[in-house]
């Protein structure tokens, strides 16, 4: 992979993940401001666009073998909308059991 795919690759994922966390009602990363707001959007979107790849190309055989291409910014968005409504319910899932940081028994 050279810079410029690195490049886009990285566009794309801040995209869809930024997308997604717009799309997705009272997501688990909304109190988050800046720069990990950023990276949060960042790696949401590349994992959704690899769901998006996975899903449209491995199960449907829709689309090219390219995984960070804009030609597939809809599957990306869709993988990344899936990646934050999982992490969401998970994080909220999870955190029940704390309450101010303690794990409850």
């Amino acid at each position: 992979m050279n810079i410029g795919s690195f490049l886009a690759a990285c566009a794309l994922g801040f995209v869809a993940g930024a997308i997604a966390r717009a799309l997705i009602p009272n997501d688990a990363f909304r109190h988050m401001r800046g720069i990990r707001s950023w990276l949060t959007s960042l790696g949401l979107g590349l994992l959704g666009a690899l769901v998006g790849f996975w899903i449209f190309h491995g199960i449907f055989g829709i689309g090219d073998t390219d995984k960070f291409d804009w030609g597939g910014i809809i599957g990306a968005i869709i993988g990344a909308m899936i990646v934050v409504a999982v992490a969401s319910f998970l994080i909220k899932r999870f955190a029940k059991g704390r309450v101010a940081g303690q794990i409850s028994r």
